[in-house]
């Protein structure tokens, strides 16, 4: 089983019952003052975290006195609305005394669907992670739709893990992990210490039960690590409700672990690899060598361009002879590249009339 101190990158859910009483609908002040020590914990051992938080609902809902169950979509809106301007306070208030700078960040399921929503919510999430912020994520409930929601954010925690490219997932439920059975109908049911592959059989144990504030069941935790596993991310479900639930993880609590075969940055580089390219980018020798080292690809080193490419698409890196030297998902579109190819970076405001990115394709983006 995985230790979290050993991670690079952590990506934790924190469920509405968690955070939020049940009968008073106000938010456990004492258990997110601990949740905020175990944060402060893992940035002292240099890991990079993201808290994807429900409750934003839970507590509007509350405060509104709306009914407990059956919201319409417009009250929930509304409820997210009232709820997350409190959420994000409170989030601010117990982490700041650990000199940790909190960021909100609201998505809907179209900023992963549109691959340029995408690369900005990347490059936004990894800004915020490259200063020590740590980003406090939630579905943007105010104006989601049912078409566009992704309905749970065991799914989106997934998603923000595969997008910051994380090596842990930690989902803080309201069960200890994943059993055979639902343990609070069949006494019999055994609960998975650790689960290499998510076979048909482990798929028909899930089931849909859930608490009375989450809508989260076991197949949307397993539909989270089909997504976070297939990217080299490890997965954890285990009951979030003892104070440092993180540290009681890491000293043993009960869980269950769903193992990656992989690391996040190779699983992205064979993502990119098997792109079809829309382009081809022709490099300077310079520019080659800069590659070769580990840089990223500035317009500077770029010698031609052919093909057309939106931004986020898969373009082939060559050197001056024809040579494919790898791909790479471009910042700029194929117009915009032309204009700024073998261009200095602090140029490209004034060529395009707007401020853009250094580099053309980032070494992130790139599988050479």
């Amino acid at each position: 089983m995985a230790s979290l101190i050993s991670a690079r990158r952590v990506v934790v859910k924190i469920g509405s019952a968690l955070l939020v009483d049940r009968g008073s609908g106000h938010l456990r002040q004492d258990w997110l003052t601990s949740l905020a020590q175990d944060i402060f914990w893992l940035k002292s051992y240099g890991i990079s975290v993201v808290l994807v938080s429900s409750g934003s609902i839970a507590l509007g809902r509350g405060v509104l006195k709306l009914p407990a169950h059956d919201l319409a979509l417009e009250q929930s809106q509304a409820a997210a609305a009232v709820g997350q301007i409190r959420l994000a306070r409170a989030y601010e208030e117990v982490l700041a005394p650990h000199g940790i700078t909190t960021a909100q960040v609201l998505v809907t399921l179209e900023d992963s669907a549109n691959r340029r929503r995408y690369l900005n919510s990347r490059a936004t999430l990894e800004q915020l992670l490259s200063l020590g912020v740590v980003p406090i994520v939630n579905e943007n409930d105010t104006v989601a739709t049912d078409e566009i929601r992704f309905g749970d954010n065991d799914r989106l925690a997934a998603q923000i893990a595969v997008t910051v490219g994380a090596d842990q997932l930690i989902l803080l439920s309201d069960v200890d992990g994943f059993y055979s059975a639902n343990p609070t109908e069949d006494s019999t049911a055994t609960r998975f210490e650790v689960i290499d592959k998510i076979t048909s059989e482990i798929e028909a144990m899930a089931g849909d039960a859930g608490s009375g504030l989450s809508k989260g069941g076991m197949k949307t935790k397993l539909m989270a690590a089909k997504t976070a596993t297939a990217a080299g991310c490890a997965m954890a479900i285990t009951e979030g409700s003892p104070h440092n639930p993180l540290k009681y993880l890491e000293n043993g609590a009960a869980a269950t672990w769903f193992t990656a075969d992989t690391d996040p940055q190779l699983a992205r580089k064979r993502w990119i690899a098997a792109m079809k390219p829309r382009g081809v980018l022709t490099l300077d020798a310079g520019a080659v060598a800069a590659l070769m080292s580990g840089k990223s690809l500035l317009p500077a080193g770029i010698a031609a361009i052919s093909g057309s490419f939106g931004r986020g698409d898969s373009v082939a890196i060559a050197d001056a002879s024809g040579h494919v030297l790898g791909h790479g998902l471009s910042r700029y579109t194929a117009q915009e590249a032309r204009i700024i190819k073998g261009r200095k970076s602090q140029e490209i405001e004034a060529l395009l009339g707007y401020p853009g990115r250094a580099a053309l394709i980032h070494r992130d983006d790139m599988a050479l």
